[in-house]
């Protein structure tokens, strides 16, 4: 039987963040209980379900946990009566402080998720104001205080840099320079530039102190339309520059690294065992269903989404209309999938495995890719050994210039 993940996207919530462009709704909680009955009937007409063993579950969103509870009983029991499912499987929730109490985990821990994923972002109280979030960290520390209490023993936590603009009093950017260039250095990074305690530094405290398992931290992306677009081109939020920034980066990892948690993925960082296996096995190119709208599928060397229009999303389906929902961005070649799973297997540190690549396309990367692995190599962008291909310090800190050459 082949492995397979699947996602299901929420896309309720309760307010928008000032950042967020994905598909979620804050005007349209009427629509929660004809929308999950619409996610059920997609489950049920999803075909050769036989030859699947489902791996993980991931609900994400918007705001899953916004639901009411048995909402999420009814979607888990229909994907269960479906599909075979690993006794282990991973199955993930993603919740937000202010949307959950202690009987709604105990819940969550009854249908059988064991991991949740919480949407925290700062600890600064007007940091998340100013980003439009709905909890303080009061409200995630009682959160997290419940998840334990539940039981839960697998709990990841969203983080964002590049919320703030952060440069200590007496050090210019070229000291900042200076301190990306000692990167390779990790220990480095706050001792050799000074950097004063900030709101990076105060935050990773703060979270390590709580000793979750896993920990997601994303550099925040300005996207058009926005509200927080609207804010920086009104000149009403300042946001660091890009070697600020990088400094903030590795100032996460030495502080996650000195503090038991390794790095596997460019944003990723977890105690041993407790990687995400649903995103690991998303990076290692492997197949997804994504169930409800906009979800992104892949599927039998296909990419392809649901419409982002939660209207057309129900009315669809309800007609038996599915394919009217779906829209498919690739169907991919042999080499599109060679490209794809060099540029996804470089996010992850410890790369590319040579002999796994050999294995899956009958034939050696460092032959296939010579002439751009030799360029990367060359400007000290990627480290080539007998058995990986991975990025360097250094091609960590331009990995976007690495991951074009695979596009």
């Amino acid at each position: 039987m082949e492995e397979l993940g699947i996602y299901i996207h929420i896309p309720f919530c309760k307010q928008k963040c000032f950042y967020c462009d994905f598909c979620s709704f804050a005007n349209k909680n009427e629509m929660q209980g004809k929308y999950v009955e619409t996610v059920i009937n997609e489950i049920k007409n999803i075909t050769h379900k036989e030859k699947y063993t489902v791996t993980t579950i991931y609900l994400g969103g918007g705001t899953p946990s916004i639901l009411n509870p048995d909402y999420i009983k009814n979607i888990l029991q229909e994907i269960k009566s479906s599909f075979e499912i690993l006794d282990d499987a991973e199955i993930t929730i993603e919740i937000n402080p202010g949307t959950v109490n202690e009987e709604k985990l105990k819940k969550y821990k009854e249908y059988g998720i064991n991991r949740l994923s919480i949407g925290l972002q700062s600890a600064n109280d007007k940091i998340l104001k100013k980003i439009g979030r709905i909890h303080d960290y009061k409200q995630f520390e009682e959160t997290f205080f419940y998840a334990r209490k539940c039981g839960f023993k697998n709990i990841n936590v969203d983080l964002m840099i590049g919320l703030e603009k952060f440069i200590s009093a007496g050090y210019s950017l070229e000291s900042s320079k200076r301190a990306i260039d000692l990167a390779d250095k990790y220990e480095f990074i706050y001792t050799t530039v000074g950097i004063s305690p900030n709101d990076v530094k105060q935050t990773l405290e703060k979270i390590i102190q709580k000793n979750p398992e896993h920990i997601s931290v994303y550099s925040l992306i300005i996207e058009e339309g926005t509200i927080i677009e609207k804010l920086i081109n009104e000149n009403k939020l300042q946001l660091p520059d890009e070697e600020t920034e990088r400094i903030m980066y590795w100032t996460v990892v030495n502080e996650l690294k000195e503090n038991g948690y390794n790095q596997y993925e460019i944003s990723n960082f977890s105690k041993k065992t407790y990687e995400s296996k649903h995103n690991t096995n998303c990076w290692k190119q492997k197949q997804y269903i994504g169930l409800g709208t906009s979800a992104h599928s892949y599927l039998n060397k296909k990419r392809y989404s649901n419409t982002n229009n939660i209207e057309e999303y129900i009315k669809n389906i309800q007609e038996n209309n599915i394919s009217k929902n779906i829209t498919i961005h690739e169907e991919q070649t042999e080499e599109s999938t060679m490209n794809e799973y060099m540029l996804l297997g470089l996010r992850m540190i410890q790369g590319i495995n040579i002999n796994e690549f050999k294995q899956k396309f009958k034939i050696d990367p460092t032959i296939k890719y010579k002439e751009i692995l030799e360029k990367l190599q060359k400007e000290n962008l990627i480290q080539i050994t007998k058995t990986s291909i991975k990025l360097t310090k250094q091609g960590i800190n331009f990995g976007n210039i690495v991951w074009e050459e695979f596009i």
